[in-house]
């Protein structure tokens, strides 16, 4: 049987994405990957179509932040749209790392559409082999 977890702050933040909001709003928060990658946390953000000039990226107190702006094409008038998803508008997204980072030494590159950005872990959050003395 599967675990069901209920997140309702995730439920509480996610209900804003919905489109009778997104008026008001016009904000987004790009979607993240974030994995482990030996002594780094590697976080991948999908920012397809966005100059990486106009983001900004920040980690600080272990939390690792994205914002910044899309630039929109003006809307035409005479075009009957059916939907109008493709979002524009300023960004931002927090996400809390799940390791203590050295966030000095964070490097970020931009290929393809997508922001990858590696910080390595604090020396402290590093794994440490133990050897076992048998007596």
């Amino acid at each position: 049987m599967p675990i069901v977890r209920w997140t309702p702050f995730r439920d509480l933040e996610n209900m804003f994405d919905d489109d009778f909001f997104m008026p008001m709003v016009k904000r987004f928060g790009p979607a993240i990957d974030i994995y482990e990658d030996g002594d780094n946390v590697v976080a991948e953000a999908s920012l397809p179509g966005i100059d990486p000039k106009d983001v900004d990226v920040t980690v600080e107190n272990d939390t690792l932040t994205l914002q910044g702006q899309t630039k929109s094409e003006q809307e035409e008038k005479d075009k009957n749209y059916y939907r109008k998803e493709v979002r524009s508008g300023s960004f931002h997204r927090s996400v809390q790392l799940p390791y203590a980072v050295d966030g000095d030494k964070a490097k970020a590159s931009y290929e393809n559409g997508v922001l990858r950005i590696i910080i390595p872990k604090a020396e402290h959050a590093k794994a440490k082999k133990i050897t076992i003395e048998s007596k």
